[in-house]
């Protein structure tokens, strides 16, 4: 009868997946991002810039727009790269768990572009560009979190660390 793997070895097999979940969720956040502010500026000085001031600024247009696209690029990326040893959905169930979490932080980069824009009055370049990389930084943590708790919540496979079939 094999001995089952010390709790070390668990820890450490835990520890490895997490930190490889982390690293590819942080580089196909990296490529997200680059579409994210790239396209939010992109429309925000062309396409948008005749939109009106009223509740809904350009820039938070500009935020929706951009937000959206760079949702579909993180979507394919966490699904076939980031998460792929946690999928235990079928597609469109993920696919709809991915949407509301990321419409969450999408109202998380919104409100923080809206508040900056409406309550604070900074309607530079620079003070929307900042909001939007607080709006950002606040959805990554809940994205995070999220994506693991609901979205990709099946356990990893036993075999995808090498130190889980271990024992100390």
């Amino acid at each position: 009868m094999p001995a089952s793997p010390s709790l070390v070895a668990r820890l450490r097999g835990t520890m490895d997946v997490l930190y490889r979940e982390m690293v590819k969720f942080g580089i196909v956040g990296a490529v997200a991002f680059v579409v994210d502010l790239g396209l939010f500026n992109v429309l925000r000085a062309t396409v948008l810039s005749g939109y009106g001031s009223g509740p809904l600024s350009r820039a938070v247009v500009a935020t929706i727009i951009s937000a959206f696209v760079a949702t579909c690029v993180a979507w394919v990326g966490n699904r076939m790269w980031t998460f792929r040893h946690r999928r235990n959905r079928p597609v469109h169930h993920e696919a709809l768990l991915f949407a509301l979490t990321n419409g969450v932080a999408l109202l998380i980069q919104a409100a923080c572009v809206g508040f900056s824009h409406h309550v604070l009055g900074q309607e530079s370049l620079v003070a929307e560009n900042l909001a939007k990389l607080v709006g950002i930084a606040l959805g990554t943590l809940f994205r995070f979190w999220a994506y693991r708790r609901f979205v990709f919540s099946r356990e990893p496979l036993e075999d995808t660390s090498p130190l889980a079939a271990t024992a100390d």
